[in-house]
């Protein structure tokens, strides 16, 4: 792959998008990039958690590549957007959980791609934001549909109708951010520290409570509780639930195996 580079180092998988020249923008090759690179990581049974990051210091993601977006028809814009959102879905989708680590601009289609993320971290100089309107057009990789599940629509259409972009402490108090670091390093360590710590837990029970939270957050409230309690059933079917329990009262680590 040229524009997307793979790292696995058990037991995490970190994803840099390489066009650091282009601040990472996002181009019909680079999102299939990033998919086949989703599809390697999910596919790889020493994997547990993936981190998703950007080269350099300027930029995670600063948008879609504008000069490729400048020459398309609107069927050939519409099959893009749903190439992007099919790339979104397929980490939110994913058994493995995503973690962003933003570091400089998020903007466009890269806000679009850390939103599909299962939670992010950022530096302090990282900004986010939603500049499609002034462009004459709109979001189209999930983020009018993602931002509002996570701020509500009364602050997505603020964000998204002005143009506003946000720091990152600002993103944190609305809840978009969950840690924000000094620097690229802290932010890179940090983030694979809480990887570790995630991969330390019963894999099948984290793919299981991230569909709970994902499927279910749109049910009601009744048919959301049914739904959980599915789950929590099919957990104790797993080999995984039988060794984390039994180790428990053993009072040793548990040993995973994803089954």
């Amino acid at each position: 792959m040229d524009n997307v580079i793979v790292e696995i180092e058990k037991p995490y998988a970190v994803i840099t998008v390489n066009r650091e020249k282009k601040l990472n923008a996002l181009d019909v090759a680079t999102i299939d990039e990033l998919s086949e690179a989703v599809n390697t990581v999910e596919n790889n049974d020493d994997v547990r958690a993936v981190i998703i990051t950007g080269a350099g210091d300027k930029a995670f993601i600063a948008g879609a590549d504008i000069a490729f977006m400048q020459s398309i028809t609107p069927k050939e814009a519409y099959e893009f957007a749903r190439k992007g959102q099919s790339l979104i879905y397929s980490m939110m989708d994913s058994t493995k959980p995503f973690i962003a680590a933003v570091n400089g601009y998020a903007l466009g289609g890269g806000f679009e791609v850390a939103l599909g993320c299962d939670f992010i971290l950022a530096t302090d100089n990282a900004k986010f934001g939603f500049p499609e309107v002034s462009l004459g057009i709109i979001p189209g990789f999930g983020g009018t549909q993602n931002l509002s599940r996570v701020v509500g629509k009364n602050t997505a259409r603020y964000l998204i109708l002005t143009t506003q972009m946000i720091k990152a402490k600002e993103a944190q108090s609305l809840g978009i951010v969950s840690n924000v670091f000094e620097t690229k390093d802290e932010l890179l360590s940090n983030a694979k520290e809480i990887a570790t710590k995630i991969a330390e837990n019963g894999p099948v029970a984290i793919s299981l409570a991230k569909k709970a939270i994902n499927d279910g957050f749109d049910l009601s409230i009744d048919e959301a509780l049914k739904y959980e309690a599915t789950l929590f059933g099919v957990a104790f079917s797993t080999e995984d639930a039988k060794e984390g329990l039994k180790a428990f009262i053993e009072k040793r680590k548990p040993q995973y195996e994803g089954k």
